[in-house]
């Protein structure tokens, strides 16, 4: 009975969020505060929530400071030498902006982190989007997928998950995967090309005269845009860094600014002129970063912490006076409210699933569908289970609740823990856009997708994406 009431909740959410019948937010606390109810366990509710927030806890807390952190780097002018190059070969072209996106996402996800990730690569390619009237969904969906490929990274946690649970050294299992993966990464480009081939067509080639020429799209100003000193530097609408795209006095991180008659007065993601830039601390900020990401490599401190005293610092020395301090955390508080928010309600939706016991008999009931002559072939079962269980469960409930199940099986065959650990690292591209993977919030937030939308667009070519990491493991004798 747990098994059906736990995939019927996971369906149930799906629907209602894709159908937009619900928002992502209501869902993830409704719906399994009605199944727990079902389960004859309502009176447990409050213990099984506070038990997800406890768990999520230092996940909001590292998404809170990391975008606050991430959010400064870009607002001072950290990572325009990339976008500036990226932006650059992509010039009016729809097809070289999606394999520019993919190309930057890919680059970027080098930090291990989907959250900065997403924020860089959407305050770059936002504006172009919108300016040539690009197809949102395709720039998520192209992101999350490449990001997907990409947290296979030791640092991204997967490949650190697999091998803790399985007791195994996290560098042997990657270090073979990475023919898999740069296949994986390949077809993300393929895909890219191929969707802006279709754009190219939809919208025809455009020189950047006559992409500057067009019309951006209307959209409305969300609560908080702020406004320059005096009302002068007026901010491009839905741009910035933070969700709501405004900050106070400047342009923040994206979109360049507007001139008194409403022209653009730039067609790039990041205005050069805006007043956050510290040129001459450009290589503290690159060093911090370095040393930031190395100590999270490291695992000197939790991250948290980590992310805790690196925003802390960057906005001390960065912006020394209280007033432009305080700006900066109000232009990207709208980002930090909206996706701790999204997590603290996603713990309700995991608390539930993981109290109530759902998740367990899900599991067992998945690996106990699967044949017995099957068992030789635990690599490749493990490969393909991995698309649907890291999409409807969390990194964590896979790798440490089912994944040492699914190796136990393959060992009374003869296949090896490592075999499966690479196996189950396969899914990854579609677990990006998982409901219960809170950056994913960051990505449709930042480009005002629905994530309904999102979600239809890109689980077919994360899926493909999938299978191609598989075949190629396969392939190569890997797995």
């Amino acid at each position: 009975m747990l098994t059906i009431l736990g995939f019927a909740m996971i369906a149930t959410f799906l629907v209602l969020i894709m159908t937009k019948k619900m928002s992502p937010i209501a869902a993830l606390v409704l719906i399994p505060a009605l199944f727990c109810v079902a389960v004859g366990q309502g009176a447990q509710l409050g213990d099984y929530v506070i038990e997800g927030v406890g768990n999520l806890a230092p996940t909001a807390a590292m998404l809170m400071f990391a975008i606050v952190y991430f959010g400064v780097m870009i607002d001072v002018g950290l990572f325009d030498p990339i976008v500036r190059g990226i932006l650059k070969f992509c010039q009016a072209d729809p097809m070289r902006i999606v394999v520019g996106t993919a190309v930057l996402a890919a680059i970027v996800s080098l930090d291990g982190d989907g959250s900065t990730t997403f924020m860089i690569t959407v305050s770059a390619m936002y504006p172009l989007y919108k300016r040539l009237k690009m197809s949102l969904v395709v720039m998520t969906g192209v992101a999350a997928t490449a990001n997907g490929v990409m947290n296979t990274l030791p640092w991204g946690g997967p490949t650190a998950r697999a091998a803790t649970a399985l007791k195994l050294d996290a560098s042997e299992i990657f270090v073979p995967m990475i023919p898999a993966l740069a296949m994986g990464l390949l077809a993300v480009f393929v895909l890219a090309y191929v969707l802006g081939i279709r754009e190219r067509k939809r919208l025809g080639m455009l020189t950047l005269d006559e992409a500057l020429a067009r019309e951006p799209e209307p959209e409305t100003v969300s609560a908080g845009a702020g406004t320059g000193t005096g009302g002068k530097d007026r901010l491009r609408k839905g741009t910035g860094a933070s969700a709501s795209g405004t900050g106070t006095g400047s342009a923040a991180s994206a979109g360049g600014t507007e001139n008194e008659d409403g022209d653009d007065e730039e067609f790039q993601g990041l205005d050069p002129n805006r007043s956050t830039l510290r040129p001459k601390l450009y290589w503290f900020n690159a060093g911090l970063t370095a040393a930031l990401l190395t100590a999270m490599i490291m695992e000197l401190m939790p991250i948290p912490v980590l992310f805790l005293l690196g925003a802390a610092l960057a906005l001390t020395v960065n912006f020394p006076h209280m007033p432009d301090q305080r700006a900066r955390i109000a232009a990207h508080a709208d980002n930090v409210l909206n996706v701790s928010g999204m997590v603290f309600a996603a713990a309700v939706f995991t608390g539930v699933l993981t109290g109530t016991g759902m998740v367990e008999h899900m599991a067992d009931w998945v690996v106990g569908a699967v044949p017995e002559a099957m068992g030789p072939h635990m690599a490749i079962v493990t490969g393909l289970l991995s698309l649907p269980l890291t999409y409807f469960m969390s990194n964590d409930g896979f790798y440490f609740g089912v994944l040492p199940v699914l190796a136990e099986a393959g060992a009374a065959h003869g296949v090896s823990p490592l075999e499966i650990a690479r196996a189950s690292l396969a899914g990854q591209a579609l677990h990006m856009s998982s409901p219960l993977v809170p950056a994913v919030y960051v990505l449709v937030g930042m480009a005002k997708v629905e994530f309904g939308d999102h979600t239809r667009f890109t689980v077919k070519w994360a899926v493909l994406t999938s299978l191609v990491v598989l075949a190629a493991g396969i392939l190569f004798g890997i797995m």
